[in-house]
């Protein structure tokens, strides 16, 4: 009896929702399924938000959300007689979301291949036994974040540099708390010119919206959205040297350059496959993928050739040390690099573009388009996308924006890119970089401590969009 009445119910409900102006196309804003599809997301992202009070892994609730909500749709579409529709739908959004798992996944996996060579520890190590002062170290990790960020992800980049902090400057809490401050604006900064920088930039470039060429007339307004608030917070630093611990010894591993120039090769491939064949980017990353197996199969053949050479080496000196180094040495293993990817976001991800996707399927992107962009002009739109970005993680926001696909000239499609990429700066919970390095410092870079000098990023942020309008205009 109770399923029956279930039933009537639910068909009560779908028959109170409206038609859509194109034929197979249901309005589901109104129902009662467009309003448990809402409040699913909603709980799904406030678990999200809470993931460091909970330790619970953020592609989780969102995995479950975007699962329900697709379960939703398939059946409102099938009672209509529309499955096709439905499932057409879905493969869309898919589809959109393998192209960039892939091309992530190569990313991540050069990331990694370069991590376990050595590069990043290489330069860690060079930076810290150069005594640098604290004021000139607070430069050098700025600047270098916002270098490396436009090509490797932020969240690397960032806890690459806060490592050397707390490396050099252990004891001096308000060092690293305004030196993480400054790594983060300056991580999220550097990864706005390039598409390579950011998982946003990357979706505004394969959309098409943005050729490649283009994203660099961002760069002087990103390198103003670092250097304002890093130039003020520079004045409450201490100029004394620091104290470096050199006891560490390290050396780059065999190959690690040759992976620098295939990387780079990688994204002139991709960069080729769309800009002179109109093929998308990721059919480019998975050829370099290729060179980089390709290479790793010579690293693995060869091994035993440079170990006997080392070998005979060390042992005509002598040299125990280095004769047990390599009895430790692994050879190179591409898979192992592919594993160590950042799954959990790249699952995170897809959630959040098939839960937003679902979301625009029953129509609630058109009526968040028609309130942001039809009753503002696009400037205001943009700007308070990036103010929300603080809040709300910049993937669902940017993908919010291009399934709503506002009619914006290039200048517009510029703006909302940066203003996503550096928004997440004002509060340190507004970007994976300052997420991770609050874990990373114990507590030490804090909600708080940040809050402190946002109104430093908020000046910087200002001046970005403005000098963003003068230069490009």
């Amino acid at each position: 009896m109770f399923k029956k009445l279930l039933l009537i119910f639910l068909l009560s409900c779908l028959s109170s929702t409206s038609w859509a102006a194109g034929p197979g196309s249901i309005d589901l804003t109104n129902s009662i399924f467009g309003f448990t599809a809402i409040i699913l997301f909603s709980i799904a992202y406030l678990l999200v938000i809470g993931e460091d009070l909970i330790h619970l892994r953020k592609s989780k609730p969102v995995l479950v959300a975007a699962g329900i909500i697709w379960l939703i749709i398939g059946w409102v579409y099938t009672q209509h007689g529309f499955p096709v529709e439905a499932e057409e739908a879905f493969n869309h959004n898919l589809l959109e979301y393998a192209q960039l798992l892939l091309f992530l996944l190569v990313a991540m996996t050069y990331i990694n291949a370069l991590e376990e060579r050595g590069i990043f520890d290489g330069l860690r190590l060079w930076m810290v036994s150069k005594g640098l002062s604290l004021r000139s170290l607070f430069w050098l990790t700025g600047i270098l974040a916002f270098a490396i960020s436009s090509f490797a992800n932020n969240l690397t980049t960032a806890m690459l540099m806060c490592a050397i902090i707390l490396k050099v400057a252990s004891k001096d809490k308000k060092f690293i708390n305004i030196a993480c401050i400054n790594i983060v604006v300056a991580a999220n900064a550097g990864g706005v010119f390039s598409p390579f920088g950011d998982i946003t930039t990357l979706m505004i470039w394969q959309s098409g919206l943005v050729k490649f060429e283009q994203f660099i007339v961002l760069f002087i307004p990103s390198l103003v959205n670092f250097l304002v608030p890093a130039v003020i917070m520079s004045f409450f630093i201490s100029n004394e040297k620091s104290i470096p611990d050199v006891s560490e010894t390290f050396q780059i591993k065999r190959g690690a350059k040759r992976i620098v120039a295939l990387f780079m090769l990688t994204i002139a491939t991709a960069v080729l496959c769309h800009s002179v064949v109109n093929m998308p980017p990721v059919l480019g990353m998975m050829m370099g993928l290729g060179y980089l197996k390709f290479f790793g199969f010579y690293l693995r053949m060869s091994l035993p050739r440079s170990l006997d050479k080392k070998r005979n080496k060390a042992e005509a000196e002598n040299d125990s040390e280095e004769l047990k180094k390599l009895g430790n040495i692994i050879p190179f293993d591409i898979f192992d690099k592919i594993a160590r990817a950042e799954w959990d976001t790249l699952l995170f991800f897809y959630g959040v573009v098939m839960c937003v996707g679902g979301l625009g399927f029953m129509g609630y992107l058109s009526l968040v388009s028609e309130a942001l962009y039809s009753n503002w002009s696009p400037t205001y739109a943009n700007i308070a996308v990036g103010v929300l970005s603080a809040i709300v993680d910049n993937i669902p926001v940017v993908f919010a924006v291009l399934s709503m696909n506002p009619e914006m000239d290039l200048q517009q499609w510029l703006l909302v890119t940066m203003t996503a990429g550096v928004g997440g700066s004002l509060l340190s919970i507004g970007s994976a970089a300052g997420v991770a390095l609050m874990g990373q410092t114990k507590g030490v870079y804090s909600f708080m401590g940040h809050l402190k000098w946002s109104w430093v990023i908020a000046l910087g942020y200002a001046a970005s969009i403005g000098v963003h309008f003068l230069i490009n205009g």
